[in-house]
């Protein structure tokens, strides 16, 4: 199937609404920021970034009049603070604004900020972004069900999410792919498959390769790896279920093929398996905060009707599972498929103490 098949043109952005910022507030997610998104926008020009080869990256370094610079450094620097730290100032005086990056490219169109420590040359980055309801869903979502967490803010109309260590995928196929050991294609395989059914039972899509890194770490003598989505704008929102399996992106096909080189049809299906049944743990340790964040989700209106419709029709025609009729809002199916897989996991996982 054509990716213009599998995504909309374009998603509009959702507002958040007072339920869920009401969410927000009691999970210490909502908080006052020194600055905004639109304050960001007011820079005097610009310069095109080039990647190492050359290329154009679509980000753009941003600057800004004299007289506004040091104010917006500044309240950089509280919010890092704010998300990494206690938001004391003690230690403002030892970062520095190293980058102010602006992206042209994607829907968020998010700023991108360098910030070093210059007691010892470290540096990291943080995001501002127009705030989106799908974002804040996915993100929440990736926080509770994932093996990740992951840090963000927002107040009013401005988000703040922490950067996503790890290689971008499309880097990672390009640069380090043909690097990696026999018996690192067989865990990074097994890593695929279980990256692959979570972001389709969570309903996170477009999971292109750009849309995720590849994190490696050493353990004793050999490398493990784990895939972590760092694009939630398309959480719960397009009707085609194919859109919420990486697998079917044609950028994503050299994965593809490591699986099917890799892996036999048995060890698939068990990794599939080990994903479910560890979401579903997830879900039951962490079921009050689901349950609140799902009814969010079901009064919330983050896609459209026809859209779906078609998500639970394809559903129930992937299950079985007649419930899928039901909803009428994507927070709706997702609690239909967060029952599902918990179902399925007691069902196997019944066992009787004598």
């Amino acid at each position: 199937m054509e990716e213009q098949q599998l995504i909309s043109k374009k998603k509009p952005a959702f507002p958040i609404n007072q339920e869920l910022s009401e969410y927000l507030t009691k999970y210490s997610r909502s908080i006052k920021i020194p600055v905004f998104y639109d304050d960001l926008l007011r820079f005097a020009g610009a310069i095109n970034l080039y990647d190492k080869k050359g290329e154009d990256t679509l980000w753009v370094r941003v600057y800004y009049p004299e007289h506004e610079r040091d104010e917006i450094e500044l309240s950089l620097k509280r919010m890092y603070m704010i998300l990494h730290g206690d938001g004391g100032e003690d230690s403002l005086s030892f970062l520095n604004i190293d980058g102010i990056d602006y992206c042209t490219f994607g829907n968020s169109k998010p700023f991108r900020i360098k910030i070093r420590n210059v007691l010892n040359d470290n540096h990291t980055y943080i995001y501002v972004k127009k705030a989106d309801a799908s974002r804040v869903y996915g993100l929440e979502l990736e926080h509770i069900l994932s093996p990740n967490n992951i840090n963000f803010l927002i107040y009013k109309d401005t988000l703040i999410e922490e950067h996503v260590l790890g290689i971008p995928g499309d880097q990672f196929l390009l640069e380090n792919l043909k690097q990696v050991s026999k018996s690192g294609l067989r865990r990074l395989s097994k890593e695929f498959v279980k990256f692959n059914e979570r972001c389709m039972i969570r309903l996170l899509g477009d999971m292109r390769s750009y849309n995720y890194v590849i994190v490696a770490s050493y353990d004793f003598d050999q490398v493990e790896y784990r895939i972590r989505a760092m694009d939630f704008d398309q959480q719960s929102y397009e009707g085609n279920l194919k859109v919420y399996y990486p697998q079917f992106f044609k950028e994503n096909y050299p994965f593809v093929k490591m699986v099917s080189d890799n892996l036999g049809p048995e060890s698939v299906e068990q990794y599939k398996k080990e994903e479910r049944s560890a979401i579903a743990r997830r879900l039951k340790g962490s079921h009050i905060r689901i349950h609140r964040l799902i009814d969010c989700m079901s009064n919330d209106q983050i896609s459209t009707p026809e859209k779906i419709d078609q998500l639970k029709m394809d559903l129930k025609k992937y299950t079985g599972d007649l419930n899928f009729k039901e909803p009428t809002s994507m927070g709706g199916i997702l609690d239909v498929a967060f029952k599902f897989v918990i179902r399925n996991y007691e069902n196997v996982n019944t066992y009787i103490i004598r």
